[in-house]
C-alpha cells in the first residue's frame, strides 16, 4: 500500500526557510514522478516543483523558482523541499504526490495526473 507521510511545516518570518519532507512507504520514490503541490485558502491547488529522478527530470514553478529546491533521499525513500527566502503568499498547505513518470513532463504540473497525495503540511509565513 502507498502512504505518503509529509512533516516540516510550521510558522516562520518571512525571509526565514522550512525543509518539508515526504516519507514514502509500499513504493520507491525513485520509480516515480514525485511533486510538491499547495493550496491556499479560497485557492486552486497549484504545482510547485517535481522530480523523476531515473530521467534526470527537475521542474520548479514560476513563483517558487530560485528559493526552493526538490530533492530527494532514495536511501531514506524521502522527497524534500527546501524552501528559503520564504513570502507571505508562500502561505499554504503543502502536500506532496507520486504519479507515473509521465505526470512529470510537459511543464505545469496537472494533479489529475497524481494518484497518491499526502495529508499535507501548512506553512505559515508572516511579514
Amino acid at each position: 500500500q502507498v502512504q505518503l507521510v509529509e512533516s516540516g511545516g510550521g510558522s516562520v518570518q518571512a525571509g526565514g526557510s522550512l525543509r518539508l519532507s515526504c516519507a514514502a512507504s509500499g513504493y520507491s520514490v525513485s520509480d516515480y514522478c514525485m511533486g510538491w503541490f499547495r493550496q491556499a485558502p479560497g485557492k486552486e491547488r497549484e504545482g510547485v516543483a517535481s522530480m523523476y529522478i531515473d530521467g534526470g527530470h527537475i521542474w520548479y514553478g514560476d513563483s517558487v523558482k530560485g528559493r526552493f529546491t526538490i530533492s530527494q533521499d532514495n536511501a531514506k525513500n524521502t522527497l524534500y523541499l527546501q524552501m528559503n527566502s520564504l513570502k507571505p503568499e508562500d502561505t499554504a498547505m503543502y502536500y506532496c504526490a507520486a504519479a507515473g513518470k509521465v505526470a512529470c513532463y510537459g511543464g505545469v504540473l496537472n494533479e489529475n495526473r497524481f494518484h497518491y497525495w499526502g495529508q499535507g503540511t501548512q506553512v505559515t509565513v508572516s511579514s
